[in-house]
C-alpha cells in the first residue's frame, strides 16, 4: 500500500499456454443394428473467462482523524452501492499474532446522530462503537455487503517473519480477534497485506520461498470454507524480482482472490526523476523499468498458473507526483516530490482534479503537467480502459486504494463497472 518504495529489479514476461477441449463421439444403440455415429462437430473457440464482479474498498482506521473519512461517507458518497467488499485497514501483526491496530478509531470512538450512519448516536457504554460498529450499521443498509479485516500493510508487515515460524498459531490469533464476539457479525474473512515475503519493504523478510503459502495455507484452515481468506500481494513482474521470491501459485489455491498492487510501480522516492505514471496498465516506450505495469504483473500471475478469477485489478485512487519538472512528458528530470497534503509525493485524486488536472496520458492512465509540477493518476476515463482490460482478462474484479482518495460523490468508483 501507498508508502516510500524502493526502486526494484527488471523484467521478463512469461507466457501461458491455452488448451482446447475434443469433444467425444456418442455411439447410438438401434434395435438388433447399431446407428452410424454423427459426424464430428468443430471444437469451439477457446472463450475467455467471464470477468468477475468483485469492486473491493480499503477503508483506513486513520482516515477518521486528520482525513475526517468515516463509514457514514462510504454511504453519503454512493461508494457503499457499488462495493461488494470493504478491506478494513489495517490491524497490526505482532508477536507472531494478529493484534488491534487502533482501539479508539475501531472500536472505542463514539458517534453522534448526525455522524453515524444510521442516524443513531452512540451511547459512552456500548461495547462496540467506532468504526466496526459503523460497518455493522453500514452493512445493515446493504445486505450483500461484506467486510474483511485486513492485517499488515507497509507499516506493520515485519511482524510477518514472527507469524511466519509458527502458523498455525498465527493463524489461531487471527481467527480469535475476528471471530471475536464483539464484532463476529461484522467481518466475513481476513485480508493479508504482507509486503513482502521473502523480500523487502518497508523491512526485509528472509522467511523462505514457501512462508507465505504456510502462512495462508493455516489461515485458510482455521478460518475454514465459509469465511473469505484474501491477500494483496507484489505486482513487481521483473526477472528475479519479488514475484519470484515467493510461491504465490502455490498460496493461491488457500485464498479466494489476490489482490495484486497495480500501483506504485514509480514515484518520487526516486527524488530526481525520471518522471513516469505510478499506474501504468502496460509498458511504453522509455518506461525506467521493464514489468512494472499491470499487464507485465497480470500476465506473468497467469503464467504461474494462478486462475483470471482469483486476480483483481488494482486502482489507486491518489497519485504520485515531483517538482522542479521541466517538461509534460513522461521520463523528465526532477528535484524531488511534490508538496502533498498528508505526505510529500502523494496526493489525493479528489485534491488533484482540480490542483492540477490531467493533460496527458500514457500506457492506459494519466499525468497532469501544471507549474514545474507532474503528477499521474487515474481518472474516470483511464478507469473505464482500465475496466475493459480487466473484462478482456476475465480477471475476478477490481479493487481500490482507498475510499477517501474519491471525490465527495464518489467519482472515481462510479467509473469502476
Amino acid at each position: 500500500m501507498p508508502g516510500p518504495r524502493p526502486p526494484l529489479p527488471r523484467f521478463k514476461s512469461l507466457i501461458a499456454a491455452a488448451c482446447t477441449a475434443a469433444l467425444g463421439v456418442t455411439l447410438l444403440a438401434g434395435a438388433g443394428s447399431a446407428t452410424a455415429a454423427p459426424e464430428k462437430a468443430p471444437a469451439p473457440a477457446p472463450q475467455a473467462a467471464a470477468a468477475g464482479s468483485k469492486v473491493v474498498g480499503y477503508f483506513t482506521d486513520w482516515g477518521v482523524y486528520q482525513r475526517n473519512y468515516h463509514v457514514k461517507n462510504i454511504e453519503t458518497s454512493g461508494s457503499a452501492a457499488k462495493l461488494t467488499h470493504i478491506n478494513y485497514a489495517f490491524g497490526n501483526v505482532t508477536g507472531g499474532k494478529c493484534a488491534i491496530g487502533d482501539a479508539y478509531a475501531d472500536y472505542q470512538k463514539t458517534y453522534d446522530a448526525a455522524s453515524s450512519v444510521d442516524g443513531t448516536a452512540d451511547t459512552w457504554d456500548q461495547p462496540v462503537a467506532g468504526s466496526i460498529n459503523q460497518l455493522r450499521e453500514l452493512k445493515k443498509k446493504h445486505p450483500g455487503l461484506k467486510v474483511l479485516w485486513s492485517f499488515g500493510g507497509w507499516t506493520w508487515s515485519g511482524g510477518f517473519t514472527e507469524a511466519a515460524k509458527n502458523p498455525a498459531a498465527f493463524a489461531s490469533s487471527c481467527y480469535s480477534l475476528v471471530k471475536d464476539p464483539r464484532w463476529a457479525d461484522v467481518f466475513d474473512g481476513i485480508d493479508i497485506d504482507w509486503e513482502y515475503p521473502n523480500a523487502c519493504g518497508l523491512s526485509c523478510d528472509t522467511s523462505g520461498r514457501e512462508a507465505f503459502k504456510n502462512l495462508l495455507a493455516a489461515l485458510r484452515s482455521k478460518f475454514g470454507g465459509s469465511s473469505l481468506v484474501t491477500a494483496a500481494i507484489t505486482a513487481d513482474a521483473s526477472a528475479n524480482g519479488k514475484m519470484d521470491a515467493t510461491d504465490y501459485a502455490g498460496a493461491a489455491s488457500y485464498v479466494d482472490w489476490f489482490n495484486p498492487m497495480t500501483y506504485d510501480f514509480f514515484g518520487a522516492w526516486a527524488a530526481q526523476g525520471p518522471t513516469a505514471p505510478h499506474s501504468p496498465l502496460t509498458s511504453y516506450s522509455g518506461i525506467p523499468t521493464q514489468g512494472f505495469n499491470t499487464d507485465a504483473a497480470i500476465t506473468k500471475l497467469k503464467g504461474l498458473g494462478i486462475p483470471s478469477s482469483k486476480l483483481l485489478l488494482g486502482i489507486g485512487f491518489y497519485g504520485r507526483g515531483w517538482t522542479g519538472v521541466t517538461q509534460k512528458a513522461p521520463g523528465g528530470t526532477a528535484t524531488g516530490p511534490a508538496a502533498g497534503t498528508y505526505e510529500q509525493g502523494i496526493e489525493d485524486y479528489k485534491v488533484l482534479k482540480t490542483k492540477c488536472p490531467a493533460n496527458g496520458t500514457v500506457a492506459g492512465t494519466a499525468y497532469a503537467y501544471c507549474g514545474n509540477n507532474w503528477w499521474s493518476y487515474d481518472t474516470p476515463s483511464t478507469i473505464a480502459g482500465k475496466m475493459t482490460y480487466k473484462n478482456n482478462q476475465g480477471l475476478g474484479g477490481t479493487f481500490l486504494w482507498e475510499l477517501s482518495g474519491d471525490t465527495t460523490n464518489g467519482e472515481l468508483i462510479k467509473s469502476i463497472s
